[in-house]
């Protein structure tokens, strides 16, 4: 019997695998205060604790003595404060300035607005340091560096080990949380493994007990990256079995319908669209037939960057709706996309002997009554919107087919309320943000995606400039020029009035959320162009909190030539097109993320002539402002700006999770963890083909924990 354990063993080891799911209160050191501090960091339950894991390991292993510290390099130094002060260079601006010795010299270590480390750290105290190593004025020096108050006991050298960072938050310091931890390790860590034993074996991963000691408390640098990989593919697992779980879940008791994809209908759109597809877009056309030909639920996800022709891959299977005698809703995030929507496509299905409508905010009574009466009686077979087709005056008689447009734009309440007009309809989502392949894969687990990489036509470039403000003279020039040839342009503010905080943009980077320096407003920018920078041309201001009918009208006058310069805010962002505008300014640019920024600039050089874009920014290079500006300069592929926007921001962030709600990656690194996005995702379609609800015996744990961790997407499907 050696190495198996006893019943009471296993009775007490099952015992401390449920107790993960109780409230953190009931670990040791967890006070009122501290339980406070946790919740606010999203640690509510045991287990939440034990999957926080560490941001950064000091390796107290490996430290250095001060002289050998080179200039350049991230070391750790270890030593004894000789002499700290505060000092106030300027108002708002407050200083820690600290000079830590060891037998070799001396270090000087830096704190910005700190001021409170005056009362945490003495002369006497023995200190670790642990940051770049820089040269100025006589010393060396570290700016913002992480620090570590050693014991009495450390300063004998016993603190040669391997400490963990975790993140921390108002209320809990990092060595508090170590010890909360430590103590959780020590009462609940030796707890059974939900994870059926094939794939520990399979994927070589380490049993989750040793996993979770040794992410927050490795016996040596080399031990911390088995142990988070474990982890991350258990988060990846579990949420891919969510996804998977919740389509079940939503398409029971649905009836689908097996679209005709070779149609007279069909035949018609492909001989009435202006060119032929591109084989990307073939490619991503026949791959969405396929689906819709299927007596199952489709749901797919086109990707396709800024201009690669996503829409003529709808107007295809808009052709196989009308084929099979049915009814598509297209939804749009705004009235002005939707509106182009129909402008587009419209006289292609004209051609193709397809009937369509627009409902929108801004339609009148009288045609929302004829558009509503013929949607019901099934004589109108695509309908083009915005939210206005959640109306309950809008039903349709056969609803097979819902396209919606940036649907990351959307709540999940919205995209279902669309779905319910139509029971079992197939769904096609788009987006133009594009999104990293293993974001696609873990993010949307549950949907197929095809992808369009290239434009069809080329166009005629963009180039792409970071300006400092004080340089803006530059860009009000270039668009007084192009006005003079002819051309239009773009201004674009990230806030629409000047009261407001900004508090609520869109994919704003984390690093960019504070500042006190006055954002630009349209409203104020669009008054003073039009009274003092450009008096003799028309300027249009364009915003969210306008009407549908002013967006529409003011849209209209810069299509038709009218508007010569458009103020706006990001509500350009997606799907307008105006081939004559040629310069684009995006003042503040850094409140922006790459991928907002990377969507406005498609707006210009859409035509013949060569597209500019001017962005505003006052961070200094290096800073993480200037290397989102400065990527931007270096390419124009928005797959690669994707790429380099997972690795500096986190998903949750890339996604706009924070406006539209979803589940945020607690321990993958999406941007290195590709190897086990795609081992997760088919081991998660692996397991639903044999076992769809995990309830054999072997599953069952599983089970459970794909319930406590990720719950909340089948309240989705409840709500729906």
């Amino acid at each position: 019997m050696g190495g198996v354990p006893s019943i009471g063993e296993a009775a007490e080891r099952l015992v401390r695998t449920c107790s993960l799911a109780d409230d953190v209160g009931r670990l040791r050191y967890v006070s009122g205060g501290r339980a406070k501090a946790l919740d606010r960091l999203g640690i509510k339950q045991v287990r939440d604790l034990l999957l926080h894991v560490p941001h950064r390991y000091l390796d107290f292993t490996h430290t250095v003595k001060i002289a050998r510290a080179d200039v350049g390099q991230e070391v750790t130094v270890v030593g004894t404060v000789d002499k700290i002060t505060l000092k106030k260079p300027r108002p708002r601006m407050q200083i820690v300035e600290m000079y830590v010795l060891d037998d070799t010299g001396v270090i000087q270590a830096s704190f910005f607005r700190q001021p409170w480390l005056m009362d945490q750290v003495h002369v006497g105290d023995t200190i670790a340091l642990s940051g770049k190593v820089t040269f100025a004025y006589g010393f060396k020096q570290m700016k913002a560096p992480f620090h570590e108050l050693l014991s009495s006991s450390d300063a004998t050298g016993s603190y040669a080990r391997v400490l963990p960072v975790h993140p921390v938050g108002e209320g809990i310091t990092a060595s508090w949380m170590r010890r909360i931890v430590a103590a959780a390790l020590a009462d609940v860590g030796d707890i059974s493994d939900f994870l059926p034993a094939r794939l520990v074996a399979r994927r070589h991963l380490e049993t989750l007990a040793r996993a979770l000691r040794q992410v927050h408390f490795p016996c040596g640098m080399p031990a911390k990256e088995p142990a988070r990989r474990r982890l991350a593919y258990d988060e990846l697992l579990c949420l891919q079995l969510a996804l998977l779980t919740r389509q079940r879940l939503s398409l029971a008791g649905v009836s689908p319908t097996a679209h005709v994809t070779d149609g007279v209908r069909m035949q018609a759109l492909l001989a009435a669209l202006p060119f032929s597809l591109t084989k990307e877009q073939r490619q991503a056309a026949d791959e969405i037939l396929a689906d819709m030909s299927e007596p199952q639920v489709m749901n797919r996800l086109l990707l396709g960057d800024v201009g690669t022709g996503k829409t003529a891959v709808v107007a295809v299977a808009l052709a196989a709706v009308a084929d099979t005698g049915t009814q598509a809703a297209v939804m749009a995030p705004t009235s002005v996309l939707a509106r182009q929507y129909a402008e587009k496509l419209g006289p292609t299905l004209d051609d193709a002997g397809i009937s369509w409508v627009l409902v929108t905010g801004s339609t009148s009574a009288d045609e929302r009554a004829h558009a509503s009466a013929g949607i019901a009686s099934g004589e109108i077979c695509v309908t083009f919107g915005t939210t206005a087709l959640l109306s309950d005056d809008i039903a349709f008689a056969h609803l097979s087919l819902v396209v919606v447009d940036e649907q990351h734009r959307f709540g999940v309440d919205q995209r279902a309320a669309l779905r319910r007009k139509g029971a079992g309809a197939d769904l096609l989502t788009m987006t133009a943000t594009p999104i990293p392949r293993t974001l696609a894969l873990s993010v949307y687990g549950d949907v197929s995606c095809s992808r369009i990489a290239h434009r069809p036509v080329p166009g005629a470039g963009i180039q792409t400039h970071a300006l400092a403000p004080e340089n803006l003279d530059v860009a009000w020039t270039a668009i007084r020029e192009a006005v003079d040839a002819g051309h239009q342009a773009y201004v674009v503010c990230p806030l629409v009035d000047d009261s407001d905080d900004g508090s609520d943009l869109d994919d704003v980077p984390e690093s960019a959320r504070s500042g006190t320096a006055q954002l630009h407003s349209a409203v104020r920018i669009y008054a003073q162009l039009a009274e003092r920078t450009y008096p003799d041309l028309e300027v249009g201001l364009l915003h969210g909190r306008q009407s549908a009918l002013e967006k529409d009208d003011i849209m209209a006058r810069f299509r038709a030539g009218d508007t010569k310069v458009l103020v706006s805010t990001t509500v350009i962002e997606v799907g307008v097109d105006v081939p004559n505008a040629t310069v684009m300014l995006v003042l503040d640019a850094d409140r922006f993320g790459l991928a907002t920024l990377h969507q406005l600039r498609g707006r210009v050089g859409r035509g013949s002539t060569p597209g500019t874009v001017y962005l505003s920014c006052a961070a200094k290079r290096s800073t993480p402002a200037r290397t989102r500006l400065d990527a931007l300069e270096a390419t124009s592929d928005g797959f690669e700006l994707a790429e380099l926007d997972l690795r500096l921001r986190h998903e949750g962030e890339v996604l706009g999770y924070r406006q539209h709600g979803g589940v945020s990656l607690k321990v993958v690194d999406l941007a290195c963890d590709l190897d086990l996005v795609e081992a997760a995702h088919e081991d998660a379609r692996e397991l639903a083909r044999e076992d769809p609800t995990l309830q054999s015996p072997s599953n069952r744990a599983l089970a459970l924990e794909v319930t406590d961790r990720f719950g909340a997407y089948f309240v989705e499907v409840e709500r729906a």
